[in-house]
C-alpha cells in the first residue's frame, strides 16, 4: 500500500532522533517532514544535527537531506502530511501545548511524546494493550475544541511502561488489585542528552528524579479509567506509593513492584498463566510495531537485566521475572522495558498504527 506521509516535531533532539531510527522501513509511515526550533531551520537535517546525533547509526539517506523547518511556522506545513510526532522541547508545558493544538486545529493530528497534555482529559493516554478504547476519545476532543481532523494523542511516562501491562493483565482477568509499592531504577538515557552529568551518576544512585514519583503514582489512574461524557474518567481504585532512582545504566528502566490484592488472591500458577497468555488488540491486529508477546516471563533468578532484556521483541515487550510471594503484601516481581522505544517512540509509533487501524488517521 502506498505509505503515510508523516513529520516529526523536534526532530533535531535525542527522542526526535529516536522516531527516526525506528521509522527507517515502516511499511506504513514515510517521514516527509521534519521540524525544530528556529536555529535549526533551512538547514539540512544532516547540517542541523551533525554534532548532536546519538543514534547508534548513520544519518539516514532518507532523511539527511530534508530541509529542517521552523515547528511555529505553520504556514509552510506540508499539505499531504497525513500526521505528526511531536517531541518538541520549549520552555513551558503552555508553550507545547499551544503548538500542538494548534497543529491539530489545522487538521493535523498528532501523536505527542511530551507530557503538556497528558492530563487534559479529552486528551487519550495510550498505552496499546491496555487502552486502546480510549482514542475513542477523540470525537469528544474534536467537538470541544472545534477540531475537524485533528486531534492531539500522548503516550504516559517512560517508566509506567516496566510494569502497568503485567498489572493490566492480573485486573483483566478479575484478580483486582489493592495497592501497589513501586520502586524504579531508570536508566540515564530517560533524562535526555546530555541528561545527568557523569560525576553524578557514575559509581552512584540517584534516589530523586524531578517528577517522576507523582507520575508514577498518577498516570495509572488515567489509562484504567473510562470515557466520559466530557473526556478520560480516572479509575483511583489502585493505591500507589512509588520511589524513582536513576541509575548508571544506559537504556532499560527496571521496576521492583510489591503487589497487593483487593479480594481474591490468585496463585503464582495462575499470574505466570494469566502473563504468558495475555495478547491485545496490537497482537490480534499484527501491527507492525506490536510486541509477539506483551509479557515475557524469565525463571532466571537474576532476570531481567537492561543489558540482557531491554531488546526483547523490537524492544517492545515487558520482560518480568522474580514472582515471588511478600512477606508484607501478596506477592512481588521486577519488570523491564526500554525507556526509548517502548516507553518513547516506539510507544507512540504503535499508538498510530492503532489510530491508523481505527480510521483516526487516514
Amino acid at each position: 500500500m502506498e505509505k503515510l506521509k508523516i513529520g516529526i516535531l523536534g526532530a533535531t533532539g535525542v527522542v526526535g532522533q529516536n522516531y527516526i531510527k525506528l521509522l527507517i522501513g515502516h511499511p506504513w509511515f514515510q517521514i516527509a517532514d521534519i521540524a525544530a526550533s528556529p536555529r535549526s531551520a533551512g538547514k539540512t537535517y544532516e547540517e542541523a544535527v551533525k554534532e548532536k546525533w546519538q543514534m547508534p547509526m548513520l544519518i539516514p539517506e532518507e532523511v539527511k537531506n530534508l530541509i529542517v523547518r521552523d515547528v511555529q511556522d505553520y504556514e509552510s506545513i506540508p499539505k499531504d502530511l497525513s500526521f505528526v510526532f511531536s517531541a518538541i522541547v520549549m520552555p513551558t508545558k503552555d508553550q507545547i501545548k499551544e503548538v500542538e493544538f494548534k497543529y491539530a486545529k489545522m487538521g493535523i493530528p498528532v501523536i505527542s511524546n511530551n507530557s503538556a497534555h497528558r492530563w487534559t482529559p479529552d486528551v487519550p493516554m495510550i498505552m496499546g494493550e491496555i487502552n486502546h478504547a480510549h482514542v475513542n476519545v477523540i470525537p469528544i476532543q474534536q467537538k470541544n475544541r472545534g477540531f475537524e481532523k485533528g486531534f492531539v494523542a500522548v503516550k504516559p511516562n517512560c517508566s509506567l511502561q516496566s510494569y502497568l501491562t503485567a498489572i493490566y493483565a492480573l485486573e483483566e482477568a478479575g484478580y483486582k488489585i489493592d495497592k501497589l509499592i513501586i520502586t524504579t531504577l531508570q536508566a540515564v538515557s530517560g533524562a535526555g542528552y546530555p541528561g545527568v552529568p557523569s560525576l553524578d551518576v557514575v559509581d552512584n544512585v540517584v534516589p530523586y528524579i524531578g517528577g517522576e514519583e507523582e507520575k508514577t503514582e498518577q498516570e495509572p489512574h488515567k489509562i484504567l479509567g473510562k470515557i466520559g461524557d466530557d473526556g478520560i474518567v480516572n479509575d483511583n481504585s489502585i493505591q500507589i506509593s512509588s520511589t524513582c532512582t536513576r541509575v548508571p545504566v544506559t537504556d532499560g528502566h527496571l521496576a521492583s513492584v510489591n503487589i497487593k490484592f483487593k479480594d481474591k488472591i490468585p496463585s503464582k500458577e495462575e499470574i505466570l498463566k494469566i502473563w504468558n497468555e495475555f495478547k491485545s488488540l496490537p497482537q490480534e491486529l499484527d501491527l507492525p510495531y506490536a510486541p509477539i508477546h506483551p509479557i515475557i516471563y524469565l525463571d532466571n533468578i537474576d532476570r531481567p537485566q537492561p543489558k540482557k532484556d531491554r531488546d526483547n521483541d523490537k524492544g517492545m515487550a515487558v520482560t518480568v521475572g522474580r514472582l515471588r510471594e511478600d512477606n508484607v503484601f501478596d506477592y512481588k516481581f521486577v519488570a523491564l522495558s526500554h525507556n526509548t522505544v517502548r516507553g518513547a517512540a516506539g510507544g507512540s509509533i504503535l499508538t498510530a498504527e492503532i489510530l491508523k487501524s481505527k480510521g483516526f488517521i487516514k
